[in-house]
């Protein structure tokens, strides 16, 4: 069970919450906050205060008064009115994750809201209730709103979930559910939308798989360094030391055990060749790179998902009502460009790889690893779709949050983008699964035109690409091989029985 009180979510909560089901639950020692929250914007109401969101318009119309007795009617039309996203819907693990931040940020204390709505969000994640939440619309200024509306709609029973892929009537779904659906109060529809939940859900995501592809991304440049019969001593720890960057110092550290006890390396210690290409000598630098920016995503993606992002805030300690911007998605927008920037780079050292190893001019390897070449192409197509996986992702790696298109009569006149950011960052990171696969492919095709075994590690890995798919002998339809081999990356099947024998990378 985990419980959520505003305060205390981690990162892999999150993840076992969207993706393994688990249940949630409210702190209770968050109730006294929430309740407290929600009083004081009750008196706001009684004195006809004139507060942002609660007894006026909101964006441009903020300067609109509203009378006591259309605050609840504000906060329905805020509702209906914001839900305009468009395109694919967010796959069911995002929902799950939208709907858990949108709780713990909620539960926090600052949002004015009642318990019960809480509850109800807590519900929806416990019983499996996905809203409908298109994908495309977030400019990321005050957060997520149109997204967030989405799944604010399913609240009071209106709009549409998804059930076994297919789009249902919302009252349907939580009668047989057996949820009511509520009426928003004053402060309450506002406080659903505002907020950087669905960019900060897809991210934690992402951060997660970034994790799982960089351990991935290693094991196949040590295979790929094995068929190349290239050298481990770029990886000295004395080399590292100079340069104590924390990520490079680790990957170093990991490709050492990967190719420990190599035979196929250590029978060319002294062979011509006096340095390898950069693709290879230099993971280090480059993947020790991309491990630190995961580590600073986790950092700022830890701060997010345990933050009071809507507006206004509620300070009721203080009897004060403020309204700031802490709904704007500039944080995640960044963080999320990173990622991608620094996924996309695993692609482009992947891909080059791949030509290396398809490249008979410098490979020394049988052209396109194919035994029968000439009458057969081998891996010469598989290095094409790389290529093109690689290109498109520096289309999706150009940042999306260097731009901005003021919205709401120039009100919100700078916006963060960032739920695109989240958005490309995890598109970048599925192409990357993808060449990533063709670089295992590939680098095992290459170790079974040597006569010695490669090392601990690399060895694991290619006995179990072995186990599920065979050496390329005649040309044969290749993309199965790379939906298998991308499976095993997605799963963790080739890490797990690599740290079966290196240890934990």
């Amino acid at each position: 069970m985990i419980k959520i009180n505003g305060n205390s979510l981690t990162l892999r909560d999150v993840v076992l919450v969207s993706r393994f089901n688990k249940p949630v639950e409210l702190d209770e020692k968050a109730i006294k906050a929430i309740n407290k929250s929600r009083k004081y914007v009750e008196k706001i109401l009684r004195e006809n205060r004139v507060v942002y969101g609660i007894t006026t318009g909101v964006g441009e119309l903020s300067n609109t008064l509203i009378s006591p007795g259309d605050a609840e009617k504000l906060q329905l039309n805020l509702v209906r009115s914001h839900s305009t996203n468009v395109g694919e819907p967010l796959p069911e693990d995002v929902v799950r994750g939208v709907i858990l931040l949108r709780a713990n940020a909620l539960a926090k204390g600052y949002s004015g809201v009642r318990p019960e709505l809480i509850g109800m969000l807590i519900s929806l994640v416990n019983k499996n209730v996905y809203p409908y939440i298109p994908s495309k619309g977030s400019v990321g200024a005050s957060g997520d709103l149109s997204p967030l509306a989405h799944l604010a709609l399913v609240l009071i029973g209106e709009g549409e979930c998804v059930v076994k892929g297919k789009r249902v009537d919302t009252k349907k779904v939580l009668k047989e559910k057996g949820i009511k659906p509520l009426t928003l109060k004053p402060k309450e529809g506002l406080a659903l939308i505002n907020g950087t939940q669905v960019m900060a859900a897809i991210g934690c995501l992402v951060v997660e798989e970034a994790e799982l592809l960089m351990k991935n991304a290693q094991i196949a440049g040590a295979m790929s360094l094995e068929a190349l019969r290239g050298t481990s001593k770029a990886f000295d720890e004395k080399i590292q030391k100079v340069r104590p960057h924390p990520g490079q110092i680790r990957c170093a550290y990991n490709m050492r055990r990967l190719v420990a006890s190599s035979p196929i390396i250590a029978s060319h210690v002294n062979c011509d060749k006096v340095q390898d290409a950069y693709t290879l000598r230099c993971i280090p630098q480059v993947y020790g790179s991309i491990m630190d920016t995961i580590e600073y995503a986790k950092k700022v993606l830890e701060v997010e998902i345990n933050a009071a992002t809507d507006n206004p805030l509620i300070f009721a300690d203080q009897e004060e009502v403020i309204s700031g911007g802490n709904f704007h998605g500039e944080p995640i927008a960044f963080i999320m460009d990173y990622i991608g920037i620094a996924l996309s780079e695993i692609g482009n050292i992947s891909e080059r790889t791949i030509d290396r190893l398809v490249n008979p001019h410098i490979s020394g390897l049988p052209p396109f690893l194919a035994s029968k070449h000439g009458l057969s192409s081998g891996f010469m197509i598989s290095q094409y779709t790389a290529a093109a996986l690689v290109s498109e992702n520096k289309v999706l790696a150009h940042p999306a949050s260097v731009d901005s298109i003021p919205t709401s009569a120039g009100q919100e006149d700078h916006v963060s983008m960032g739920s695109i950011s989240a958005r490309h960052a995890w598109e970048i990171l599925k192409n990357v699964e993808n060449v990533l696969a063709i670089e295992m492919l590939s680098a095992a095709q290459g170790i079974d035109f040597h006569d010695l075994k490669p090392g601990k590690g690399t060895e694991a890995a290619h006995k179990v690409i072995r186990k599920h798919v065979s050496h390329v002998d005649d040309d044969r339809v290749m993309y199965k091989d790379i939906e298998t081999v991308r499976s095993m990356i997605v799963s963790g099947e080739v890490v797990k029985d690599v740290e079966k024998v290196v240890g934990e990378l």
